[in-house]
């Protein structure tokens, strides 16, 4: 499957879709504001096994290089996705570590996000983003009850449930979250609005009379796992 850069402004899900009844494969992307990261160690990489063919004793530097910039390519693959059904989709892949009912009638959903997952994050509904705030704080792990006070953005949206809360967590790889898009952009259900680099942790909200449709342990895909039920 190839990968190629992603262009300024991403390629929506949706198009996945029409790829795929098209009779094509949708491709894989490299997530935006993965570049001071992967592009350094590929280049390391590279240098490191042209240096082979003076010396085969650069092997061991070249090896390692590889190996490392091989990782960085799987780490931040974007993936097209076909969106799926439902009022909420998870806006992260990972594991939901807890449910919690909030004081104020809403649910937190809160889904760990591995090394291993996609890291980029997407729109849980559909509708108009109102605000964008970085909180700073620490980088305890994610797993940790703690984390809440960690490294954070917090989104809301305007959207046909009212206002929805979504919260971006560092934890202690994920020191950098990188936003999509700014407040006052109109989203898609499924959009991809930010990356945390090498996963963490993201908070959904439901407000107050909508359903949980998850289990603490299940797995959830960005984009088509519905958060959820009727």
């Amino acid at each position: 499957m190839p990968i190629s850069p992603s262009p300024h402004t991403s390629v929506t899900d949706r198009d996945a879709l029409a790829a795929t009844t098209a009779g094509r494969r949708p491709r894989v992307t490299i997530a935006r504001g993965a570049t001071p990261w992967f592009v350094p160690t590929l280049a390391t990489a590279a240098v490191t096994t042209a240096l082979t063919r003076r010396s085969g004793a650069w092997a061991l530097a070249a090896v390692p290089a590889c190996a490392l910039g091989a990782g960085m390519l799987w780490f931040f693959r974007d993936p097209e996705r076909e969106i799926g059904t439902g009022r909420v989709i998870s806006p992260a892949d990972g594991v939901v570590q807890s449910i919690d009912a909030w004081p104020d009638g809403r649910t937190r959903v809160a889904i760990f996000m591995s090394p291993l997952n996609v890291h980029v994050n997407r729109a849980p509904l559909p509708g108009t983003v109102t605000s964008v705030e970085h909180v700073p704080g620490g980088f305890v792990p994610a797993f940790n009850k703690d984390s809440d006070q960690n490294e954070r953005v917090v989104w809301h949206f305007d959207t046909e449930l009212g206002d929805i809360e979504m919260v971006q967590i560092a934890g202690a790889v994920a020191r950098r979250i990188v936003p999509y898009v700014d407040a006052g952009t109109k989203v898609e259900q499924g959009e991809r609005i930010g990356l945390i680099r090498f996963g963490s942790r993201v908070d959904t909200y439901l407000p107050a009379g909508v359903e949980v449709g998850v289990e603490v342990g299940q797995k959830t895909t960005a984009g088509v796992t519905r958060l959820d039920r009727d």
